[in-house]
């Protein structure tokens, strides 16, 4: 098949340049081999995440030209709001600066210690905003979901089975259930409209409040419309609609599928909830109208939304990250099968067997990819999800060791992409001489931000 172009031209252009080795070397020792600590001016291709870090439209620029800074009742807040409601179904909508801050308000405001959150798989911060106020996050994705060479049309689906046995065994202590769409931590896979719909009903039937995390929710949907049998025929947004219909509320990102480099929401059913949520938010993060965004912000996102169900840009996005991951494959180089939707993901433990998961192969990965080519990454293994056992005060290492390649959205060329296919490429052929890496310094919570390690 001819391979699809970017469906859009380019307007302006940031310099980028490949600083030398010996610089990277220096780079490296100063960040304590943590690639979030290394500046970005010393990046070359920079595929740490795809949070925040799109290229916006001309319209989403004029949108910024128009924003209406009124403390209260701004007119962007408005167009912001109703873009939600239309495109999400919730009528109830509260703008928060990014996601996390979604995250914090909503279990902030209804666990108590003690209180279990479920999800097919919590990513990072989710987990940390449950554990940080008291909950236990608990993942309960299919078991292909953790076997990266296993090939599945919906790996990110949430087993059924399993749900419903953990809320039997835990009445009244599961104070909420949620699904992430797309699943990034196993590996950016979608979810089927299927799955949700059974979720939902098990959550229903255990009287559990269904949510979900959509920060590529219009990526999902698009796996949707692609992969499960009778939805090629409906659009992205029918398919949206449809999955949201089935949740009682949703937390989102628009770092991500909102296209727009800061801002989010919380969107919901309960009126009550919802009066409870936005008292809170007034305290901790700005007025209702404006939550902690400016309004040139709200029009960014909510002209992110709309472009994003562009199905013309949904099949490059998509294609483009299948190639890449592809190239990959043809490389011998062990990745998760299928490819995602926003990332390519390196199995580290198969290409680094010989480092055990707490010495962290996925961390002596993304050293090595900035030390080879000045590409940023990230690790998804031990490092970010070790478990500590309340028992033995033991550290369990994550159920797998993954580097992810998350790709910007609008912003790097497919030849940018093969210079990144390259570099592993090199770094492949003398693999066995990577070696781990020990933690120096970290932080209780979300250590991988900002830990410093050194090498073994």
């Amino acid at each position: 098949m001819r391979e699809l172009p970017e469906p859009w031209r380019v307007k302006a252009v940031e310099p980028i340049r490949l600083v030398p080795r010996d610089e990277r070397e220096k780079r490296l020792r100063e960040a304590g081999y943590n690639l979030f600590n290394v500046p970005s001016e010393a990046i070359f291709i920079d595929l740490l995440t795809d949070s925040g870090t799109s290229a916006m439209s001309d319209r989403q620029w004029a949108g910024m030209m128009t924003g209406d800074e009124s403390y209260a009742g701004a007119r962007s807040f408005f167009r912001f709001e109703r873009t939600v409601r239309e495109i999400f179904g919730f009528p109830h909508v509260i703008p928060t600066h990014q996601g996390r801050m979604g995250e914090n308000l909503l279990f902030s405001t209804i666990l108590k210690p003690g209180d279990i959150v479920t999800n097919n798989t919590h990513f990072d911060t989710t987990r940390a905003n449950v554990e940080a106020n008291g909950g236990v996050g608990i993942d309960l994705v299919i078991e292909e979901g953790l076997q990266p060479e296993v090939e599945h049309p919906f790996k990110g689906n949430m087993d059924l089975a399993a749900l419903d046995r953990t809320l039997s065994a835990n009445r009244g202590r599961v104070r909420l259930g949620m699904i992430t769409l797309t699943n990034n931590s196993a590996g950016g896979q979608p979810v089927s409209l299927a799955n949700v719909r059974s979720a939902a009903e098990i959550y229903k039937k255990h009287g559990v409040p269904f949510w979900i995390d959509a920060c590529r929710f219009a990526e999902n949907a698009w796996f949707i419309k692609q992969r499960e049998v009778g939805q090629a025929g409906r659009t992205v947004a029918e398919i949206v609609r449809d999955v949201f219909a089935h949740a009682d509320g949703c937390i989102m990102s628009a770092k991500k599928d909102g296209l727009a480099n800061i801002g989010g929401f919380v969107a919901l059913r309960s009126r009550e909830l919802f009066e409870q949520l936005k008292n809170r938010l007034v305290i901790i993060e700005g007025f209702p109208t404006y939550g902690g965004l400016a309004g040139r912000d709200l029009e960014a996102v909510a002209q992110g939304l709309e472009e994003v169900l562009d199905e013309s840009y949904l099949a490059f996005r998509v294609e483009q990250v299948r190639r890449f991951g592809q190239e990959l494959i043809d490389a011998g180089i062990p990745i998760v099968r299928p490819v995602g939707g926003h990332a390519v993901y390196v199995d580290a433990h198969a290409f680094l067997p010989q480092i055990p998961p707490l010495e962290f192969p996925g961390q002596s990965l993304t050293v090595e990819l900035y030390r080879e080519g000045a590409v940023r990454a990230v690790e998804i293994g031990s490092l970010m999800f070790a478990q500590t056992d309340p028992g033995t005060g033991e550290e369990k290492p994550a159920p797998v060791e993954l580097v992810r390649l998350a790709v910007p959205r609008r912003v790097y060329t497919n030849s940018h992409l093969r210079y990144v296919a390259e570099v592993l490429r090199t770094i492949c052929d003398r693999k066995s001489d990577l070696r781990g890496y020990r933690i120096v310094k970290q932080a209780q919570y979300l250590r991988h931000f900002t830990a410093e390690l050194a090498p073994l």
